[in-house]
C-alpha cells in the first residue's frame, strides 16, 4: 500500500508494478487535478523516470534546462554553468509544471496499475501492524467518513510533509520547522528570456528571485523574501492564494535588461503563497513493515532543485531493496539505510544554501555591485561550491554517469 498520490507515491507505484511487485495507491485527494506550478527534475531523476519510458512524454512536455545562472540583485552575473545533456550528462534536466508531470504519472499509473488499484478521498488515518500485514484505514477528509480499509505486506507512508505515518511515529514532533521566509509562486505568460532555456536565481539569501521557463512562453517564478520569526504565519499547502501587493513592491526595482521582474509579477493571473519550512532529519523512517519516502521523510528548502528528484531517488532505492532482498522488513531496512543518512545530508545543506551559497558571497562582498566578479570571489570558490552540492545531492556527473 502506497500513501500518496503525489510524485514519489505514483513513481514508486510504476518502479514496483515494473518489477512485478503488487501494490495500491491512496490519495488523500478527490482527484488528480493537475494542480501547482513548477518544479524541477535533475538527470538523476529523469533517469529513473526514463526507464520507466516516459522519456517522450517528458520531452514533450517540459522545457530541457540548459543553463544555470545565479545574479545578484542589480542583475550582474555571479555564476553560470551548463546543465543536463549541455553539461555532458546522458540524461537531461527538465523544467516542467508540476501539475502536468503529475498528471503524466497519474494517467501511467492508471493504465499500468489499473484503475481500480488507485484509490481517490482516501487520506492515510490509522494503520496497525502484525507479523505478516500492515492494516490501514482511510478517510475521506471532506465527510470524515471512512473511505478505504486495506491490508498489505507493507505501507509506503508518501503522504507528504503533514505525513500521519510520521506523526504516529514522532508524536510530539510538531509543525515543520520555518526558516523566517516565505515564497510567491507563479507562471507568467511572456516571451522566453536569454534562450529560452535558462533558469535564473537572482538576489541573496533575504530576498530572491527564481525564474525558468517550464513551456512555450510560460515562465514560472517564485519569490522569496525574509520576514523573520520562528512561527510559520501560514500552513504550508499547494493551493493558498496570496495577494501581488505583499511581497511585489520589494522587487519593484528589479528591471534587467533581460528580464522584467516586476513586469512577470504582474502578468501573473494568480499567486501562490507558501512558508519555507523543514523538518530536522530523523534516526528512523522504518518501523517493521511501515516506511516514509519523500516530504514525509526528509522534507527540505526548495534549494538546489531537489524535492522531487529525491523523492524519485527514494522510489528507485525502495524499488531495488524489495527486489532485491526476500524479508520485506529487511528490504526495507535497507532502503532506509540506503537513502537517510543522504538526504538528511541535502537538508543540512540546504539549510546552509547549498549552492545558491554564491549569491550570499556576492551580496555580503559586494553590496553595492561589482566590475568583476573574480575581484570579490574566485572561479575556484565558486566551482567548489557547484561540486560539491552535486556530489552531496548525488547528480555530480562523473559519479552517476558511472553508476
Amino acid at each position: 500500500m502506497i500513501a500518496g498520490g503525489g510524485i514519489g507515491g505514483l513513481v514508486t507505484s510504476l518502479l514496483l508494478h515494473r518489477a512485478g511487485i503488487t501494490c495500491r495507491v491512496f490519495e488523500s485527494a478527490p482527484g488528480f487535478a493537475g494542480l501547482g506550478v513548477g518544479i524541477n527534475l535533475l538527470p538523476h531523476a529523469v533517469r529513473e523516470l526514463t526507464l520507466l519510458g516516459l522519456d517522450t512524454a517528458l520531452e514533450q512536455s517540459a522545457i530541457a534546462t540548459a543553463c544555470l545562472t545565479y545574479v545578484n540583485k542589480f542583475g550582474q552575473t555571479i555564476w553560470s554553468e551548463s546543465r543536463g545533456r549541455e553539461a555532458g550528462y546522458s540524461w537531461p534536466q527538465y523544467s516542467i509544471h508540476r501539475g502536468r508531470l503529475q498528471t503524466l504519472l497519474f494517467e501511467a499509473a492508471r493504465d499500468r496499475l489499473g484503475a481500480g488499484r488507485i484509490h481517490t478521498n482516501a487520506h492515510l488515518s490509522e494503520f496497525q501492524q502484525d507479523s505478516t500485514q500492515v492494516h490501514a484505514t482511510f478517510l475521506n477528509r471532506q465527510s470524515g467518513e471512512i473511505s478505504a480499509q486495506a491490508s498489505g505486506t507493507a505501507l509506503i507512508a508518501a503522504d507528504g510533509i503533514h505525513s500521519a505515518a510520521r506523526r504516529a511515529f514522532y508524536p510530539n514532533e510538531g509543525p515543520p520547522q520555518f526558516s523566517g521566509r516565505l515564497l510567491w509562486r507563479a507562471v507568467s505568460e511572456c516571451p522566453p528570456f536569454l534562450d529560452g532555456r535558462t533558469m535564473i536565481m537572482a538576489g541573496h539569501a533575504n530576498q530572491k528571485f527564481v525564474a525558468y521557463p517550464i513551456a512555450k512562453n510560460l515562465v514560472n517564478w517564485v519569490a522569496e523574501l525574509h520576514i523573520g520569526g520562528t512561527e510559520a504565519p501560514i500552513r504550508r499547502d499547494w493551493n493558498r492564494r496570496a495577494a501581488k501587493s505583499s511581497f511585489a513592491p520589494a522587487f519593484r526595482s528589479w528591471r534587467f535588461p533581460w528580464i522584467d521582474i516586476p513586469g512577470l509579477i504582474e502578468s501573473a493571473h494568480e499567486v501562490f503563497e507558501f512558508p519555507m519550512v523543514d523538518r530536522d532529519p530523523v534516526d528512523r523512517w522504518t518501523f517493521n513493515r511501515v516506511t516514509l519516502l519523500g516530504d514525509a521523510a526528509h522534507p527540505m528548502y526548495p534549494i538546489g532543485s531537489n524535492g522531487a528528484s529525491q523523492a524519485i531517488l527514494d522510489a528507485s532505492a525502495l524499488t531495488e531493496a524489495l527486489t532485491s532482498i526476500h524479508s520485506t522488513q529487511d528490504a526495507l531496512a535497507a532502503y532506509e539505510h540506503a537513502r537517510l543518512a543522504a538526504t538528511a545530508a541535502i537538508v543540512h545543506s540546504n539549510r546552509l544554501q547549498g549552492p545558491e551559497a554564491v549569491m550570499q558571497l556576492a551580496e555580503e562582498r559586494a553590496p553595492n555591485g561589482f566590475e568583476k566578479i573574480e575581484d570579490i570571489i574566485s572561479n575556484t570558490e565558486m566551482e567548489s561550491i557547484a561540486t560539491t552540492y552535486k556530489q552531496t545531492a548525488g547528480f555530480d556527473r562523473h559519479i552517476l554517469e558511472r553508476k
